[in-house]
């Protein structure tokens, strides 16, 4: 009985140590992966800012402008361009529209970002494009990938439709969880006019024509959880200028908006608290499960061992018998 129980002991620490490594290496590529119909909002504001009327060409102090940015999923997409990829992808349709502090438009820029679901490596594709301008993605965007490393990464910026190195500086905590501060500066670049300004009758093919063009710069921050590759935060110091041209009237430049962009405090609880959910469930692929099956196998291997030892045991050996002499008879 005891060498029955142990030989089952035994199947199971090797189903245990066989399950460990397929949980960690095999299932976790398939499984921890972004969902193609993702869909979520974020709202950013910058208070005390400087914006451009653009009725006056004035820039002028005003209380808030509000960025408010839109990520929807686009399944049929995705599903296309999977099957000519050969692997899961994720299409992204994204809006940033900012907004001034009466409600008015100030700007809309939409995007297409189409990247690998599981490694969040872009994805080349016929679609992807930054304000209807065609663009080839290298790095990340909106998203790191899962188990965030203590490296720099490349970091697309959608303004310069360029890729620049964002560095990682430290690692804090923030509201409990335990981050990684990454911080990227793009310096002073010419970048393209919105398509969609905010008045009518102006439009970029109408602003080039008078000489005048539009220069950029920021600071961008992101407070990453490194488990999931989430950004539960994010700021940007944020400038943006005309210069030259007759538009100006004469003038050298003029900002067109300044202001220290940071996510709104009600968004900051949402995503933290999703980030905490969704960091148990990647822990549970890539820790909770793999080393807990590793520990339970050892378990069962050590009592397979010792059940084997017990009915190996060498029994008590049985003393001589004595027999009864015959009776001899005459």
């Amino acid at each position: 009985m005891r060498r029955k129980a142990s030989l089952v002991l035994l199947a199971c620490a090797v189903f245990c140590a066989a399950l460990a490594p397929l949980v960690r290496w095999y299932a976790f590529p398939r499984l921890a992966r972004i969902p193609a119909n993702q869909y979520q909002d974020m709202v950013l504001e910058a208070r005390n800012a400087t914006l451009l009327d653009y009725g006056t060409l004035r820039a002028k102090k005003v209380p808030k402008v509000t960025i408010v940015q839109t990520l929807k999923g686009d399944v049929e997409a995705a599903k296309k361009i999977g099957r000519t990829a050969g692997r899961p992808v994720v299409v992204w349709d994204s809006l940033s529209y900012v907004q001034g502090p009466d409600g008015t438009m100030v700007s809309k820029v939409p995007e297409r970002y189409i990247f690998d679901a599981h490694s969040q490596d872009p994805v080349h594709a016929t679609g992807e494009m930054v304000d209807g301008d065609p663009v080839k993605r290298e790095g990340i965007e909106f998203k790191w990938p899962f188990l965030t490393q203590k490296r720099d990464y490349e970091y697309f910026d959608a303004q310069t439709r360029t890729t620049n190195p964002i560095h990682y500086r430290d690692t804090r905590t923030f509201r409990g969880l335990t981050v990684y501060y990454f911080e990227q500066t793009v310096p002073w670049t010419k970048v393209p006019m919105p398509k969609t300004m905010p008045v009518r009758g102006i439009t970029p093919e109408s602003v080039a024509r008078t000489g005048t063009t539009r220069w950029y710069t920021t600071v961008r921050r992101f407070w990453v959880e490194p488990v999931t590759g989430a950004p539960v935060y994010g700021e940007e110091i944020h400038q943006e200028e005309l210069r030259g041209g007759t538009l100006l009237g004469g003038r050298a430049k003029v900002t067109a908006f300044a202001g220290h962009v940071k996510m709104r405090e009600d968004y900051i609880d949402h995503t933290v608290a999703l980030v905490r959910h969704n960091r148990t469930l990647v822990l549970a692929l890539t820790s909770y499960v793999p080393w807990g099956s590793l520990g339970l196998g050892l378990s069962f291997l050590a009592l397979s061992l010792w059940l084997e030892a017990r009915a190996r045991r060498p029994q008590d050996p049985a003393g001589p018998r004595t027999q009864e002499p015959e009776p001899v008879s005459a």
